[in-house]
């Protein structure tokens, strides 16, 4: 697709670092960095093409596609969609991002129209997308229906969700957590609180890289407890199938982009099974921030502070693995209190908020 000024195609994903496409697909990636950090005001969410590649080569479970748009053939916009290769799904997660220099053209516009047109064409009707707000404060205020959080209703990702006909249905809280933690016996402290709550029936064991042949299929229940339990507002959520296999593939992905996982699990005695998990993921350059994956305890077994536990267990984990980190950043819904009294207890502080948007075209 060409216009006067620019032009969309889609962005082949290059079967290795040392394919041909590699370097329009690590453009693209510098695209995705800045834009991400001039709307949260840090790069601490920069990622590596190296890094990213093996997300969009693994596409058994989620299958992906990417476009950019182009000015005098350099990379300006990219946008893209995915979608669940669950039976019955009937949501596609899409996206649009323009470098603010390149804003008010007409790009967005274009590349929406061309990446809503093939989630329709594939019969799903319902479009999802996910942006990162400015926090600004003041001004007229756009509200989800869980009642928590806001964004600007003058903020350019705002203005151009709301235009195309999408409804903001949930607010993320993007936190920072300075590293180390200080005073350090915050950690400690908060740990052996939450030990005694747990009262001898819950233990953590903690891994890195590859899940244990033996946790594996705990680990499985838990990634799909994930997918369904975490508060999704009005939002449209597959519930995901995960097996051992799936496990296994996921941890090379991890490992094939160069980072490395580490990962706290509660073990519940009396059954022998793990009943929660939280993950940090280490870059290889350990000078870059940590980014916090997933977090649950199931529900049979809430109520005895092991959120707490698993944070600082695995906190202190980190320390020991990686003291030269700077920070750990993580997303959590703002209706979420729980967590985020978690979070706030041990330091986290709120740097910007993600809007979960949603469209369902009959």
């Amino acid at each position: 697709m060409s216009t006067s000024n620019f032009t969309i195609e889609q962005l082949p994903i290059p079967a290795s670092l040392n394919a041909p496409e590699f370097a329009d697909f690590a453009e693209m990636v510098e695209i995705r960095n800045e834009i991400e950090a001039h709307a949260l005001g840090s790069r601490a969410l920069d990622v590596t093409a190296d890094e990213l590649l093996p997300t969009y080569l693994e596409q058994d479970y989620e299958r992906r596609q990417l476009f950019v748009a182009r000015v005098d053939g350099k990379i300006v916009a990219r946008g893209g969609l995915s979608w669940s290769t669950e039976e019955g799904s009937n949501v596609s997660w899409v996206f649009a991002d323009v470098l603010p220099a390149f804003r008010n053209r007409g790009i967005g516009g274009a590349l929406f129209d061309q990446i809503e047109a093939l989630a329709l064409k594939s019969g799903r009707t319902i479009q999802q997308a996910d942006a990162i707000h400015t926090s600004a404060d003041g001004g007229e205020r756009v509200h989800p229906p869980t009642g928590f959080g806001d964004v600007p209703a003058d903020d350019p990702g705002v203005r151009f969700l709301r235009k195309r006909g999408y409804s903001l249905e949930q607010i993320a809280r993007a936190s920072f957590l300075d590293l180390p933690v200080d005073p350090d016996d915050v950690l400690t402290s908060h740990r052996r609180e939450a030990e005694a709550a747990a009262a001898g029936d819950y233990t953590v064991v903690t891994w890195v890289g590859l899940t244990p042949e033996q946790w594996r299929s705990d680990l499985a229940y838990l990634k799909n407890r994930m997918s369904v339990d975490e508060p999704a507002a009005g939002l449209q959520i597959d519930e995901e199938s995960w097996d051992e296999a799936r496990v296994v593939k996921h941890d090379e992905a991890e490992i094939a982009g160069g980072r490395d996982m580490l990962t706290a699990a509660v073990l519940h005695g009396p059954t022998g099974k793990l009943v929660g998990i939280n993950e940090l993921s280490v870059a290889k350059d350990r000078s870059r921030p940590v980014s916090q994956e997933d977090t649950i305890v199931i529900a049979e077994h809430r109520g005895h502070r092991l959120g707490m536990l698993l944070k600082t267990a695995n906190l202190q984990e980190l320390a020991r693995y990686s003291p030269e980190s700077p920070l750990v950043y993580t997303f959590n819904a703002e209706e979420n209190r729980h967590m985020l009294n978690v979070n706030e207890a041990v330091g986290f502080r709120a740097v910007g908020y993600d809007g979960a948007w949603k469209k369902t075209t009959a």
